[in-house]
């Protein structure tokens, strides 16, 4: 059998599927190639959000936990992609209070985290987990109360940032697939736009599965509350 590329696979399953949308989730930095990143700008039916799991800001913290990519190189990549999808929506995996890790270590990510800016986050205290090489090999190191405390920061700048960048949807018109109703109100649906951002608009008579063209006029810190103006 040949071998395809990602990017190539990518390129066929958008035009196999035009109607469909189509998210592709997440990718190890390292992994991530521009050649993907443009083939996500030439499709209108693949969705402008990246997942870049960094698990660290600090060089020191990245090469003891065995990832392959340093802080600058991930910049680098986040500026490369911002610079080919300008309202690309990213997210990120952040672990606070690795072995080893020093207060030095965490205010490295949280600069990380302010260069950035991440439209959403996935973040966690470190936990040992059998079998891997962490617990192999380091010790648990840095007490709960420091996790517990580092986490909390990491938390609240990331709750700024999705602020900010949720308010960056503001007095557009996007395109929304409806995935079902709001859970806080029944006469309103909840769906994404491309960038995974949810949005909360009355139901008129719209149903789940429709692609809607929604006017973003309000928004919480993550979610945009909005009024449908078209199908799309």
């Amino acid at each position: 059998a040949m071998a395809v590329d990602f990017a190539k696979l990518l390129e066929d399953v958008a035009l196999a599927q035009p109607d469909l949308r189509i998210r592709f989730s997440t990718s190890n930095p390292q992994d991530m190639t521009l050649d993907v990143i443009r083939i996500m700008a030439k499709y209108d039916n693949i969705c402008n959000n990246v997942h870049l799991p960094v698990q660290s800001g600090s060089n020191r913290i990245l090469k003891a936990m065995n990832r392959l990519h340093t802080r600058e190189e991930y910049f680098d990549l986040i500026d490369a992609i911002r610079k080919i999808i300008p309202d690309v929506g990213i997210s990120q995996d952040m672990i606070s209070g690795f072995p080893t890790e020093t207060e030095a270590d965490h205010q490295d990510t949280l600069s990380l985290l302010e260069h950035v800016k991440y439209d959403f986050g996935f973040m966690y205290a470190y936990s040992e987990r059998p079998g891997t090489m962490a617990e192999r090999k380091l010790e648990d190191d840095v007490p709960p109360e420091v996790k517990k405390r580092r986490l909390a920061e990491i938390i609240a700048l990331q709750r700024e940032h999705c602020q900010y960048r949720t308010e960056q949807h503001l007095g557009k018109i996007q395109k929304v697939l409806i995935e079902g109703t709001s859970k806080k109100s029944d006469e309103h649906w909840m769906g994404r736009n491309s960038q995974n951002t949810v949005a909360v608009f009355p139901k008129e008579n719209y149903k789940i599965g429709d692609f809607v063209m929604v006017r973003m006029d309000s928004c919480t810190s993550a979610t945009l509350i909005g009024e449908a103006v078209a199908r799309a």
